[in-house]
């Protein structure tokens, strides 16, 4: 798995490639908790359940029916949140089924078993650049912990962020042609 440091990576980057005010403060906070949300299955470790379980580690917290109730649940709290019920229930569902998807390209553990309760199938992406995240901080401080680190920036937040500014840039200079054919007029 990534490190909860960049699973947060997904709904940071939906936040800073939306237009101004369509992301609230705390729709993003909820956001970066549903991309975390899903390793709450780690404590299926102290309760001896299987990793391979469908309640072990990514079993059924990393499917997209769990980011679908996620997302129900955030789109009935959407007045709290600030936005929409819609733009609670896209978002939080994009964070929260990020989570499985960004673990399926790490080179490590048993699959995601993404189609849950649909299937018990685990799955991989084709490929599987992403260091695997040793389980508990402080392994993360070790030298393999900055292997991962090192991997994650690379995989993950660079490109990420590399799409936002390209989304950002592209928004700029769209608004700028607006804004000169107005000045035409």
């Amino acid at each position: 798995m990534p490190t909860a440091f960049t699973h947060p990576a997904v709904p940071l980057a939906l936040s800073l490639s939306s237009k101004p005010q369509t992301i609230s403060n705390r729709l993003l906070a909820a956001g970066v908790l549903a991309s975390i949300i899903p390793d709450v299955d780690v404590l299926a470790f102290r309760m001896s359940i299987p990793y391979s379980d469908q309640f072990g580690h990514r079993g059924f917290s990393h499917s997209l029916l769990f980011a679908f109730a996620v997302a129900l649940i955030g789109c009935c709290a959407s007045r709290q949140l600030k936005t929409t019920g819609k733009a609670a229930f896209a978002f939080l569902f994009a964070a929260a089924a990020s989570h499985g998807l960004l673990d399926m390209f790490t080179n490590g553990g048993l699959g995601v078993a993404l189609f849950w309760p649909f299937s018990s199938a685990r799955f991989f992406a084709p490929i599987r650049p992403i260091q695997v995240s040793p389980i508990g901080a402080s392994r993360l401080l070790s030298e393999n912990g900055l292997a991962v680190l090192w991997s994650e920036l690379l995989w993950v937040w660079l490109p990420t962020f590399a799409i936002v500014l390209l989304i950002r840039t592209l928004r700029h200079m769209e608004s700028r042609s607006i804004g000169k054919e107005n000045a035409v007029k």
